[in-house]
């Protein structure tokens, strides 16, 4: 599986003219193909499969199922859809189709593997979990009647779709498939945030009815409150209650000991088959790891350098500390962390035509995270809407970062991006999902372009993106050395702690991050190389014609891809003269 990936992606071919995606495929390859991905996205819609998407904020009147027979079935047709694409005449499709084939290919392949592994045994790590995705669908936004009722009819799904997926965490247990123990302590607070709740009203399910749309009349509203409000205490409460039994009785004693993905059931496989689903190529972990090294030696040296601007007379663990407890860097109240996130989103808006031709219609808002996942949560996460900010224990939220945070999460990273990604209206569905490689290269690139966009105001500032993109470089050697190396807890802390700024907290919930969920830590870093080493190609091949609006708009226009495919594409801008792919005004009307 992992030859025939990565020879797909080395195939890819561009050519300089991208064809209208809603033109009638060209050829009868084009037309096999096309039937073979629009009957399995149809096929994925109808199994409630195609939520890993850039953005998908339709309210579902059932959740998916997730026992086995049906897990066995998904598998079956990942299978076969990649046996037809066996089948396809890859040579005779038109430029643009090879483009589609490559992604839909990667995509199938890692469908297959998680299939294969079955990773629905192990569904949470340390960050997320099945549950909280359930109950995040209560902060989206309702914008008619029928998501209401959709919303309610959900609710009611909630005790088989918790039992089936209890069912299949029992079988992971049985076989030693499970996420380490040590990264589940605590993390049943979500749980009860709703299983113990006294009423009905006061879980995070009942949000969307605090508050409705307008244009329903006030008697349907007091109807869907009441149904609402019925469901949670009869469904929803009990079946949270159900789980937090389990997990704490159960699960979690029972949980494997071991921190290595490698120490799973087939586990040199089944980390193998991570990396090349978050990085999209074929490295090895012991090529990873020592391109992390390399790559944390560069980038202490320019910490060291900024350290120096800032006249610290000190040793850089001296300064990290001074970083960590001076009280001038940490906000002292909620608000005023989100206040100062909000203003360099803001820094950023009076700067972004100079670097994007193209401008998503999309707006985001600036929010705290939820405070049922903030203690164990990451410091921030945007999407397309929104950009949170985590205000917990802020000692721990060093204000220096707070640029590279926000341009990472917000714009132009993923609040920027994802929107973008998405009104590339002439892709097909598939290409909506999120390739974490191409997603947070790109965020982790922007908070480079940060020191070009004169978003750093001070030495202090720039350390902080410094250090950022340490802790991103750093994960290269963290997750391969626990996945792959024997490396403890501890070891990958004390890692953390003598090469970044970031906080002890931030440290733990990172670090069990990684353990937890293997491989996807190491997107970060290689995105970014790949950006950066496409953009300097451009600008050598280029010179005087090379515009960043051009290549960020090329970049962005292509939603999210293998890093391979972003690599031809590229090849093919510098083909074309660096022209913008929107034409030479490429900004839109409004």
């Amino acid at each position: 599986m992992k030859k025939t990936f990565s020879l797909a992606l080395a195939c890819v071919c561009l050519a300089s003219t991208l064809l209208p995606a809603n033109a009638a495929p060209t050829n009868a390859a084009d037309r096999q193909f096309k039937a073979i991905y629009t009957a399995e996205w149809q096929w994925r819609v109808s199994q409630h499969l195609d939520g890993d998407s850039e953005s998908d904020d339709r309210i579902e009147a059932a959740l998916p199922h997730v026992d086995p027979q049906t897990e066995a079935s998904h598998l079956a047709r990942w299978q076969s859809v990649m046996a037809q694409l066996e089948h396809v005449a890859r040579d005779k499709l038109s430029p643009r189709e090879r483009i589609n084939y490559a992604v839909y290919r990667a995509q199938i392949g890692v469908l297959i593997d998680a299939q294969r592994f079955r990773e629905y045994e192990k569904p949470l790590n340390a960050d997320s979990s099945f549950w909280t995705d359930v109950s995040s669908t209560a902060r989206q936004n309702f914008k008619t009647p029928a998501d209401y009722r959709n919303f309610i009819a959900q609710m009611g799904d909630v005790p088989r779709y918790f039992a089936e997926q209890t069912a299949n965490m029992r079988a992971g247990l049985a076989r030693g498939f499970t996420a380490p123990k040590v990264t589940l302590i605590g993390r049943d607070v979500s749980l009860a945030s709703i299983a113990e709740a006294k009423a009905p009203e006061d879980t995070v399910f009942y949000i969307p009815f605090k508050s409705m749309l307008a244009s329903i009349p006030a008697a349907e509203q007091a109807r869907l409150r009441s149904d609402a409000a019925r469901v949670i205490a009869e469904k929803v409460q009990p079946a949270y209650a159900a789980l937090q039994k389990f997990m704490r009785d159960e699960y979690v004693p029972r949980a494997r000991e071991t921190l290595a993905a490698e120490s799973l059931p087939d586990g040199k496989a089944y980390y193998q088959s991570k990396i090349v689903e978050f990085t999209t190529t074929a490295l090895t972990a012991e090529q990873i790891h020592r391109i992390g090294l390399e790559e944390m030696a560069k980038i202490n040296a320019e910490m060291l350098a900024t350290m120096k601007q800032t006249g610290f007379a000190g040793d850089l663990p001296a300064f990290l500390q001074f970083l960590r407890s001076d009280p001038r860097f940490y906000a002292r109240t909620p608000d005023e962390l989100l206040m100062r996130a909000a203003y360099i989103a803001k820094a950023f808006d009076a700067r972004a035509d100079q670097y994007f031709g193209y401008l998503p219609r999309r707006r985001f808002a600036v929010l705290a995270v939820p405070p049922e996942q903030a203690p164990y949560y990451t410091s921030g996460r945007g999407g397309p809407g929104v950009y949170y900010v985590n205000t917990y224990d802020l000692p721990s939220r060093a204000l220096y970062s707070l640029p590279a945070l926000t341009l990472h999460e917000s714009a132009p990273g993923h609040a920027f991006q994802m929107p973008v990604a998405l009104e590339q209206t002439d892709l097909p569905p598939f290409r909506r999902a999120y390739i974490s490689a191409f997603g947070e290269g790109w965020a982790l690139y922007c908070e480079r372009l940060g020191s070009e966009m004169g978003i750093y105001t001070t030495p202090y500032e720039t350390f902080g993106m410094l250090s950022y993109q340490a802790w991103r470089a750093a994960r290269l050697v963290v997750d391969t050395g626990i996945h792959a190396k024997g490396w403890t807890r501890a070891q990958a802390q004390a890692y953390l702690h003598d090469n970044t700024a970031l906080s002890q907290h931030e440290i733990e919930t990172e670090v069990d991050r990684y353990i937890s969920w293997p491989g996807q830590a190491l997107s970060y870093y290689l995105g970014e190389m790949a950006i950066i080493r496409a953009r300097k190609k451009a600008e050598t091949a280029l010179g005087a014609r090379f515009d960043i609006r051009a290549f960020h708009d090329t970049v962005l226009q292509l939603g999210s891809v293998p890093l391979p495919v972003l690599e031809a594409r590229i090849d093919t801008f510098i083909a074309d003269g660096g022209k913008s792919p929107y034409g030479p005004k490429s900004m839109p009307a409004y």
